[in-house]
C-alpha cells in the first residue's frame, strides 16, 4: 500500500524553467539606439532635401510649359484647340487640371474625345478624336448625326449638305424617348451601311430616309421622290429583290406611287394613276 503521508511530504517539481537575471548590456543597447536615431535622421534629411529640391525646381520654372502638341486633329484647327485649352506658355505642369482642360476642348461639337497628358519636363500633349458626320436629321433645324448615331451639331451656312437626310423624328420625340430615338437612328445607319456597298441601288439613288413608327423605314428615291417601303429588318434580301428589277424601273420612277419590299419574295410596284392619266 502506498504511504500517503510520505507522498504529501514529497515536494512537487516545478514545470517552469528557473530564470536567472542577466545583467543588461547598456553599451550594446546604446549603439543600437544610436543606429536607429541616425537612420531616422538620415531619412528625414533625405525627405526634406527632396522636398526642398522639388520646390526649387518648381520655383525655377523647370516644369513650366514650353510646348503644347496637338495630335490627330483634321477638321478642327490646332489653333482652335489650343485656344479652348487655355494653356499658357510658362504654366506649371503640376498646376494644370488636365481633366478640366479635356472637357473644355470637348465642348467643340466636332471633338468626340480629348485626352490631355503631361510630357516631362516641359510639354503638354493633347490627343483628340473627331466626329465623323454620317447623316443629317431634321429636328425643325438640321443637325448632323455621327457614325455612332449621336446628334451632335446644328448645321450652319458653311456646313456640307451632301448627306442623306433622316426624317420622321421630331425634337420632342427625341427629348421624351432618347433610347427609342437612338434605336431608330442606329437602324437608319445600318440601312445606309447596307446601301453603301451596292452598285445598282445605293445611297446616290436616295434623297431621304424616313422613319415611321408603324411602317419602319421608308426610302425616298432621288428621282421622283418615290417611297420605297423597307420595314425594319431583312434589308439585304429586300434590296436584292429591288436590284433585280431596278434597271427597268428607273426610267419610270416619275410614274410610280410607291415600291413595297415588305412582301416576301416579291416587289409590289404601285403606279401613280394621276401621273399615268396626265401623261397618256
Amino acid at each position: 500500500m502506498r504511504d500517503l503521508k510520505a507522498s504529501k511530504q514529497k515536494k512537487t517539481k516545478s514545470n517552469r524553467r528557473k530564470q536567472v537575471p542577466q545583467p543588461r548590456d547598456w553599451k550594446k543597447l546604446f549603439h543600437r539606439l544610436l543606429r536607429v536615431s541616425i537612420a531616422a535622421g538620415s531619412g528625414f534629411l533625405l525627405s526634406a532635401g527632396a522636398l526642398l529640391t522639388a520646390q526649387m525646381l518648381l520655383d525655377s520654372g523647370y516644369f513650366g510649359v514650353k510646348l503644347v502638341r496637338v495630335e490627330h486633329q483634321v477638321r478642327v484647327s490646332e489653333g482652335d484647340i489650343l485656344a479652348s485649352s487655355d494653356i499658357q506658355i510658362g504654366d506649371s505642369l503640376f498646376a494644370l487640371d488636365l481633366s478640366m482642360i479635356g472637357r473644355k476642348i470637348e465642348e467643340d461639337p466636332w471633338i468626340a474625345k480629348a485626352e490631355v497628358e503631361r510630357s516631362f519636363p516641359d510639354q503638354i500633349v493633347i490627343r483628340v478624336v473627331e466626329r465623323e458626320a454620317r447623316a443629317i436629321i431634321d429636328l425643325d433645324y438640321l443637325y448632323y448625326v455621327d457614325v455612332t448615331g449621336e446628334v451632335f451639331k446644328m448645321l450652319d451656312g458653311n456646313d456640307d449638305l451632301n448627306y442623306p437626310v433622316i426624317t420622321g423624328i421630331d425634337r420632342q420625340y427625341l427629348l421624351d424617348n432618347p433610347d427609342k430615338t437612338q434605336g431608330c437612328l442606329n437602324l437608319a445607319l445600318r440601312l445606309m451601311d447596307t446601301l453603301e456597298g451596292r452598285s445598282l441601288f445605293n445611297l446616290d439613288d436616295i434623297s431621304e430616309i424616313h422613319y415611321n413608327q408603324q411602317e419602319g423605314l421608308i426610302l425616298y428615291t432621288d428621282i421622283g421622290g418615290v417611297p420605297v417601303l423597307l420595314g425594319d429588318d431583312g434589308f439585304d434580301a429586300k434590296l436584292d429583290r429591288l436590284e433585280k428589277i431596278f434597271e427597268d424601273l428607273e426610267p419610270r420612277l416619275l410614274a410610280l406611287k410607291y415600291i413595297d419590299l415588305n412582301v416576301t419574295d416579291r416587289v409590289i410596284v404601285k403606279l401613280d394613276v394621276k401621273h399615268a392619266v396626265g401623261s397618256s
